[in-house]
């Protein structure tokens, strides 16, 4: 152990010496880990918002064969047999299940020259006590009947021309932003709300809707209520539980973006491998004459090889924990959005660098540092000593 301390001392002391080659090795590694972290960060932010939109003991019903509320339709006539169905809890105001209608609007985003897709969503007044988290931040609710729409928190921060007051052109009438919601960070936040009859009219749908949500007495009976609209011969429907929906969204759009990140990284490390291989050979060939002497008094090849695996680790190390804060310091908690799986509009989440991301980032780093220091490292241990002695 003291021969390995001893050498990488001298190792570490002339590192100043060599500054310009140690910095390609930090800068290459933090490029690396920066990109990896960044896009994983991409991944976590987008599956947290997806992944925790949805109550277990809530049912979304859709029309069988569809896949997403965009593609689905349902007729409001069928309400009362969905009704029927046991399960349903009931409030003050009877059961407790909401037609909506999702489609789709043009909007401008911050900052682009081009509009696109936001996701428009009529409710009716018991959507609010189906979904108590959504929560009035801003302003106030609409009014039924009337074109008035609310905000999610989410689309705020995103699109041009969402503060209270303003006037939205949709189709051929104007609807007025009345408030802004929060729903806890889920997916509603990068939607409009608007009352369903008002929206039934502008998009000529009246006595259909996208879906129908409904609040279950307990996660429990969900299986069974499906069962009974799925055989119903009157009806063409489908039901699947709100969190287990929005689920499988999560692990799809964000299963890309980790891949995409992945391969990215490992490009990218490759290089830095090349570039730690070479400034780690030129490293031992400045000091073939140091080492040779070094092995003529007595240390070990062991204690070389350790020593120099040593320093490459660290100067990959460094370079790990500088592309990790960079990462970190830009991208933890910047809002974006990007492209919604299944419904073609545009989801607002904030980039999520977690300890478990950055611990991934340090451990590429650290392999990046094991591959370009092994093999010079193994040539300083290994090499003649009386051909090292013949350059003194």
């Amino acid at each position: 152990m003291k021969q390995i301390l001893a050498i990488l001392g001298m190792n570490l002391r002339t590192i100043l010496e060599r500054s310009g080659s140690s910095i390609v090795i930090i800068i290459g590694i933090a490029g690396s880990v920066a990109v990896m972290v960044s896009l994983l960060a991409m991944a976590e932010g987008l599956s947290n918002t997806i992944s925790s939109t949805g109550e277990e003991d809530r049912a979304l019903i859709f029309r069988d064969g569809s896949n997403s509320e965009l593609s689905s339709g349902i007729y409001i006539p069928q309400l009362p047999i969905i009704e029927s169905v046991p399960g349903i809890r009931n409030s003050e105001d009877g059961p407790m299940i909401a037609a909506e209608l999702f489609t789709i609007i043009d909007l401008k985003k911050k900052g682009a020259d081009d509009t696109s897709n936001l996701p428009l969503r009529g409710v009716q007044p018991m959507s609010f006590k189906i979904r108590p988290e959504v929560e009035i931040i801003k302003g106030e609710n609409f009014f039924p009947g009337r074109g008035e729409v609310i905000v999610g928190e989410g689309a705020y921060k995103e699109y041009e021309g969402l503060e209270i007051g303003d006037s939205l052109k949709i189709r051929d009438s104007q609807w007025k932003v009345v408030g802004i919601f929060s729903t806890g960070g889920d997916v509603h936040e990068s939607e409009i709300w608007a009352d369903l009859t008002v929206t039934q009219g502008v998009f000529r749908r009246e006595n259909s809707a996208s879906i129908a949500i409904v609040q279950m007495e307990n996660k429990a009976i969900i299986s069974d209520f499906a069962a009974s609209l799925e055989l119903d011969p009157r009806l063409d429907l489908k039901v699947q539980g709100e969190a287990d929906f929005y689920s499988k969204q999560s692990s799809g759009a964000s299963g890309v973006i980790q891949t995409f990140g992945y391969v990215v990284a490992i490009i990218m490390a490759i290089g830095s491998v090349f570039a730690a291989l070479n400034t780690m050979y030129t490293a031992v060939s400045t000091r073939l004459v140091e080492i040779g002497t070094l092995r003529a008094v007595g240390f070990q090849g062991g204690a070389v090889l350790f020593a120099l695996m040593i320093e490459s680790m660290l100067l990959a190390l460094t370079g790990g924990l500088l592309g990790a804060g960079l990462s970190y310091l830009i991208f933890n908690g910047y809002t974006v959005s990007t492209l919604a799986s299944g419904s073609f509009t545009q989801t607002a989440f904030d980039f999520a660098v977690t300890g478990d991301i950055v611990g991934q980032g340090l451990m590429l780093a650290l392999i990046v540092g094991f591959l370009g220091g092994v093999l010079p490292a193994r040539r300083a241990a290994t090499q003649d000593i009386t051909e090292a002695l013949r350059a003194i």
